[in-house]
């Protein structure tokens, strides 16, 4: 094995930039129609996680001009006084996008929850009519799913193009591999989807062009599976014992980085790739949901 050392996709600084853009655009609007766009988010309880995404997402969109709806509801709500809350926040016109934090507690039934989100307010791309427009050839929908979005940039940014591509999607949840399989595919993409029943997903895997690690498996994805100078974009956040750190673990992606990043010609770290990449999107649905509203 060489010592090629891939060119890491740095998602940070991508999402700065990103930032930046949504910054300008955000001030133009206040300046030409006095309006900025607003983002409700809303979370249910007290899980550590669910909290600390949330206050990312509310501090970048005071960082951008956003303005930042908080809505903290208890984790005993019930399905009908949370329904009746997205209704009051679909009427007001102040809010261009609706965010649920999810997961949300057992007694909630999730998929009424998204079904509720009016659809040109639905910034996180979960209704069930956004899905089946991103699944439909020559139909758009309104809001593209954040993460999936953010790795698709990344690729682009980075000068990587998709058409005509070997695509491998290692994990097929809602969240991310499911839309995002179906981008690759809207940008011409040849894409296959692993998962837990596929067969020798390591075949599958080193003939990938590309390579979306979405299976929630610490470092599962080896320096061998990968086709030398192919793009990784690792979507993993797994939680491993570290004692050395002060929280008593750290952070690693789906892919074994120090193995990839001899073998790929680009590769994500994890932290700092997919991750700010996802709220640095969440702005960008909630400002062309702004636009759609304001300039028209």
């Amino acid at each position: 094995m060489s010592d090629q050392k891939a060119t890491i996709i740095d998602g940070k600084a991508i999402a700065q930039t990103i930032r930046s853009e949504i910054a300008v655009e955000v001030k133009h609007l206040s300046q030409t129609y006095n309006k900025v766009p607003g983002l409700a988010v809303v979370i249910v309880g007290k899980r550590k996680d669910s909290q600390s995404y949330v206050g990312m997402k509310r501090k970048a969109c005071a960082e951008v001009g956003i303005k930042s709806f908080d809505i903290d509801l208890p984790e005993d709500v019930t399905e009908s006084d949370l329904i009746t809350k997205l209704h009051q926040l679909n009427a007001n016109p102040d809010v261009h996008g609706i965010l649920v934090q999810l997961p949300l507690p057992k007694h909630i039934n999730e998929e009424k929850i998204l079904t509720e989100i009016s659809l040109d307010k639905d910034v996180d791309g979960f209704h069930p009519l956004n899905i089946g427009k991103l699944a439909m050839k020559g139909r758009d929908p309104l809001f593209v799913p954040c993460t999936p979005k953010g790795c698709l940039e990344l690729l682009s940014r980075s000068g990587i193009s998709v058409k005509g591509k070997n695509a491998v999607v290692v994990g097929r949840s809602n969240i991310v591999g499911l839309p995002v399989s179906l981008l690759l595919l809207k940008a011409d993409a040849t894409v296959t989807v692993v998962h837990s029943h596929t067969k020798e997903p390591e075949t599958i895997i080193r003939n990938a062009d590309i390579i979306i690690a979405a299976a929630g498996q610490a470092k599962m994805i080896k320096g061998s599976w990968i086709k030398a100078g192919a793009a990784v974009i690792d979507v993993g956040t797994n939680a491993v014992d570290d004692p050395s750190k002060k929280s008593g673990y750290r952070l690693v992606g789906d892919v074994d980085f120090e193995e990839a990043s001899k073998v790929a010609g680009w590769i994500t770290p994890v932290p700092g790739g997919v991750g700010p990449m996802t709220v640095a999107m969440l702005l960008k649905n909630t400002l062309d949901g702004a636009k759609r509203v304001i300039e028209h």
